[in-house]
């Protein structure tokens, strides 16, 4: 009797809060569609283009499908790691960018403190909106952050039952 792996798991089962759930489930589809996933898997696995291609396709439509299900072929675990850790620098960016303009508007802000007391609001008015923006995004960094590892953990416990798996099926 071959016990066989499941292809995907109810992405309610993760430990993930329910902002997060809704970021893997608006990300895995993208991320399997955006990614030259076909070539990437056929090419790190050693299999045939028809093969992956067949299975990509199961994967990116079961992603895409909404059933809220994370996918668990190591290719496709592969892909949306990659993604995560892409979105992540995207993330990581914009903080670094705001974190310069709020330090160009600290130091306008304090050149001008002679100035008019209504300039002065707006720059203030700006930093306010500048540091919610970096809070919001430091928290959206730290929701992916533990998707991304949550999705790590899962690629290496299915690719650890492969190697199991092959060796089993080398040793008969």
């Amino acid at each position: 009797m071959t016990s066989t792996l499941p292809t995907s798991i109810p992405d309610s089962q993760l430990g993930l809060s329910h902002s997060e759930i809704q970021i893997l489930r608006q990300h895995q589809p993208i991320a399997l569609q955006n990614q030259g996933y076909a070539h990437s898997t056929a090419s790190t696995r050693g299999r045939g283009h028809a093969r992956t291609s067949a299975s990509t396709s199961r994967a990116a439509s079961a992603a895409s499908s909404g059933n809220g299900r994370l996918v668990l072929d190591p290719g496709s675990l592969a892909v949306l790691g990659q993604h995560f850790e892409r979105l992540m620098a995207a993330i990581q960016n914009r903080v670094e960018q705001l974190t310069a303009q709020t330090q160009i508007s600290t130091i306008n802000q304090s050149s001008r403190a002679g100035s008019a007391m209504a300039a002065a609001d707006a720059e203030i008015a700006r930093f306010h909106a500048i540091l919610r923006q970096i809070d919001e995004l430091e928290t959206e960094f730290d929701k992916v952050r533990h998707i991304r590892d949550i999705v790590k953990g899962f690629r290496a416990r299915v690719e650890g039952l492969e190697r199991k798996m092959d060796s089993r099926g080398s040793r008969r």
